[in-house]
């Protein structure tokens, strides 16, 4: 379990502050470019310890009475039916969530912005969707020549074109699903109109990573890296903060290689561009909340590995290349890595050593590794899962916490009327079923309560799970990598 390294509560006083100031430096009008997860950033929780994933929408909740929230959604997104990989849905669903997630915290959803619009049947079925829904729906449209022709771009023919989006509150956020759905564009097209209008509005990105005042090699951006790699970024110097400052800073090659074009933009649009430089333009006071710098350091370690074998499994399965694992692996020998830093890791291959069967583990907090092997009655994910639990609550290992009797019919039930292959128990029917021996056994009941203990802990497969059962581990909080390799030799797997 990971020790606290980042002070959450500092994090959200500075980062409040520095946004207010940002705020009052372009005479109370500010469109903010959020980028990452607002409501759910793990990532930024597993690598900075202590960082709470919901930081960032509690930190708007401070700026309630001035926030107003714009979510921007590409059209070709829409067109294409993309998906959220960490939640399944597709970007248009999401806008939808996104909006009752904001509501519900009691933030104001000023609208939604279709960007990159071209005639999209798709894109023209969700403004009307949204428009029934009551949901102020505006669109921008491509721009030849985007982003290197600045003097078309910053013109009535380019911005100028784009429908503008009424806002009241001095602090504008722009959101969106996903990267690539147009937020810079969103943000710049309204200080395009915002400044044909009189208002002298300004512009700033809100950052998480990487983190500007660490070393560019540091773990915690090196994770980034890793994070990103699918992306292609890379961090590097900011050349321009340092030729500006003197001040080495670490920002990545996306923002580097499009500063002088936003700088010309910004030009063109507010008669001088108010930043010398990329990191200027975020806000970002994650660095100055590090109290612990070993822990983050490890912590960030570890994120890398898991980064690792992600894409391991990504290229067994199609949905990655060599590449993807070579830039990883590049990662891991800058970060001086290797997979023995997860102890899970040798653990499960003992285990699936001695049985000729797939195995797991997983480390409790206090250090204990816990193992579980592939039963007539459950799969390694299941058993691992029942012995950690038991581990937690005290219980012998020896002690039956749910009787064969009862997981046999189970069983039955799947094999012969819900059409299942595989007829051992998912890791969601095993704790179904000790919820229901909870009621009449008082060791399956201790078992129980322990659930909450396996959030933030590291867990290991030797083969690839099933989404059930990575989906339960997932929602348990439980930090899983699995080996690149199915149970069995079939082509395909459910």
């Amino acid at each position: 379990m990971d020790r606290i390294g980042f002070d959450n509560q500092k994090y959200l006083e500075l980062q409040s502050a520095h946004i207010r100031e940002r705020i009052g430096q372009f005479g109370n009008k500010l469109y903010l470019e959020f980028g990452g997860k607002l409501f759910d950033d793990y990532h930024a929780s597993r690598v900075l310890p202590g960082f709470e994933p919901d930081s960032k929408i509690r930190m708007l909740k401070e700026l309630r009475d001035s926030v107003e929230i714009v979510i921007a959604i590409c059209a070709s997104d829409i067109e294409k039916n993309k998906i959220r990989g960490d939640l399944g849905i597709t970007y248009d669903v999401d806008v939808l969530r996104l909006i009752d997630a904001f509501r519900g915290e009691g933030l104001l959803v000023g609208g939604v912005v279709v960007t990159q619009y071209a005639g999209q049947p798709a894109a023209d079925a969700f403004q009307r969707r949204m428009e029934s829904l009551g949901v102020k729906t505006c669109r921008h449209y491509p721009i030849a020549g985007y982003p290197h022709n600045t003097s078309l771009i910053v013109s009535d023919e380019g911005y100028g074109k784009n429908d503008y989006i009424e806002t009241s509150r001095p602090l504008v956020v722009v959101t969106a699903p996903g990267p690539g759905s147009g937020k810079m564009a969103v943000c710049l097209s309204q200080l395009y109109h915002e400044y044909k209008r009189g208002v002298k509005a300004g512009y700033a990105k809100f950052e998480t990573f990487p983190i500007w005042n660490l070393p560019l090699q540091h773990p915690v951006n090196l994770a980034y890296e890793a994070a990103t790699a699918d992306l292609g970024d890379v961090n590097m110097i900011d050349p321009f903060h340092l030729a500006a400052y003197g001040e080495t800073t670490v920002n990545y090659n996306r923002d580097v290689e499009i500063f002088p074009v936003l700088s010309a933009m910004f030009e063109k649009i507010m008669g001088e561009c108010p930043y010398k430089s990329p990191t200027d333009m975020g806000v970002n006071m994650a660095g100055n909340c590090i109290v612990d710098d070993e822990a983050v350091c490890a912590a960030a370690r570890q994120e890398i590995v898991r980064r690792y074998y992600t894409a391991l499994c990504d290229r067994r399965m199609g949905a990655a290349g060599d590449e993807l694992v070579n830039k990883l692996e590049l990662v891991m020998q800058q970060a001086h890595v290797d997979v023995s830093i997860r102890p899970v890791v040798a653990a499960a291959a003992q285990v699936a050593e001695a049985t000729g069967k797939p195995a797991g583990a997983i480390e409790l907090p206090n250090g204990e590794v816990v193992t579980g092997k592939t039963t007539d009655l459950m799969g390694p994910s299941s058993s691992t899962l029942l012995n950690a639990l038991k581990a937690l609550a005290g219980i012998d290992h020896e002690h039956h916490l749910i009787s064969r009797e009862a997981l046999e019919p189970i069983q039955q039930v799947k094999v012969h009327h819900l059409g299942s292959v595989n007829p051992r128990l998912h890791s969601d029917e095993i704790l179904i079923a000790l919820a229901i021996s909870a009621t009449t056994n008082p060791l399956a009941k201790q078992a129980l309560d322990q659930l909450s203990a396996l959030r933030g802990c590291e867990a290991h497969s030797t083969v690839i799970l099933s989404p059930v059962d990575s989906g339960t581990y997932s929602r348990l909080g439980l930090r899983l990598t699995c080996e690149p390799q199915y149970e069995t030799n079939k082509l395909y797997h459910k």
